[in-house]
């Protein structure tokens, strides 16, 4: 009888799936603010160098958008493959 009571998974708790969601919301979080952060603060400072008022900030968002974008593709690929051993109930 204990081989049957062994051989099942354990069951994940809430709090594990809490932790997981938290720590995709900042990651996300970062990866989506940095680069548009940077972008706007190198764009105005490059335009206001070059006199080129708002063609680097523009040209900076939209590069920022495009690699968060591919970013987030990525960590969403990686994510979903930690949730689903998450819910198997081994660590991921």
């Amino acid at each position: 009888m204990s081989e049957t009571v062994e051989s099942r998974p354990k069951k994940t708790s809430d709090a594990a799936y809490y932790r997981f969601a938290v720590r995709i919301m900042s990651d996300f979080g970062i990866v989506i603010a940095v680069p548009v952060v940077v972008a706007v603060f190198g764009g105005i400072w490059l335009d206001r160098k070059f006199d080129s008022t708002p063609w680097f900030m523009v040209i900076g968002l939209i590069g920022a958008m495009v690699s968060t974008y591919l970013v987030i593709q990525k960590k969403a690929k990686n994510y979903a493959k930690q949730f689903e051993d998450l819910n198997k109930g081994t660590k991921g």
